[in-house]
């Protein structure tokens, strides 16, 4: 009478089990799965930023193609879809040379006269490389509308001297991870080699979704050359 009652107990506390195991399980896979897809991002990065600073030509559909195919499992795509996106970025410092080099003169202290964007970063270059709606630049974007537009060439992505020193739409913010250089207190160094350049390249791609334990929020990462 004793074995007949305990028969059953053993699929009973089977099934409690699988209450805890199954969604551990989905759980540590969906886990497991977001953080291979944020290592694909931080390489798509880096690789992007190492061809992008050594000089290879994003505007041309050849290029562009590498990069897709570096991003391929993130789902980027050079036609504006998919589900991913690579900003590159050039920023240059204007410093006095570069006012110089623009046409403006020195005043008595040798600071240039009428250099609006003097001892700041103004973007030189910016390319885009996938779907635009998944995330925005985070130094920011020149401003192409307005009273006093940017010019950014349709093409090359790149951006006149007479808007870098002149244009204040054109100066980069870096509002989501600061300026690079600052010197002590916070303040921006002015005494830089004069032309400066940094190549910033910025991925970003729609996490994976497996609700409830993954809701597919934005992976991102960034490499400054």
């Amino acid at each position: 009478m004793k074995r007949n009652r305990s028969q059953g107990v053993a699929i009973i506390e089977f099934s409690f089990a699988m209450l805890l195991l199954v969604p551990l399980l989905l759980g540590t896979i969906g886990f497991g799965l977001r953080l291979i897809q944020q290592m694909q991002t931080i390489q798509l990065a880096r690789d992007g930023g190492r061809m992008f600073a050594r000089g290879l030509d994003f505007s041309q559909p050849g290029n562009k193609t590498i990069l897709a195919t570096v991003g391929a499992e993130l789902g980027l795509k050079t036609d504006g879809t998919g589900s991913a996106v690579v900003i590159l970025t050039q920023v240059i410092y204007v410093d006095k040379g570069l006012c110089q080099a623009a046409g403006k003169s020195l005043d008595s202290g040798g600071n240039p006269i009428n250099c609006p964007n003097y001892k700041q970063w103004a973007f030189a270059q910016r390319i885009v490389i996938g779907k635009t709606s998944i995330d925005t630049s985070g130094i920011g974007s020149p401003l192409t509308t307005g009273p006093s537009p940017v010019t950014v060439n349709a093409t090359t992505g790149k951006i006149s001297m007479s808007d870098q020193v002149n244009n204040a739409g054109d100066v980069a913010t870096f509002s989501s991870f600061g300026n690079p250089f600052v010197a002590a207190g916070g303040a921006t160094l002015n005494t830089l080699p004069s032309g400066t350049v940094l190549y910033i390249t910025e991925a970003a791609a729609a996490g994976f979704t497996m609700s409830p334990y993954d809701n597919g929020g934005l992976m991102y990462a960034y490499t400054i050359f």
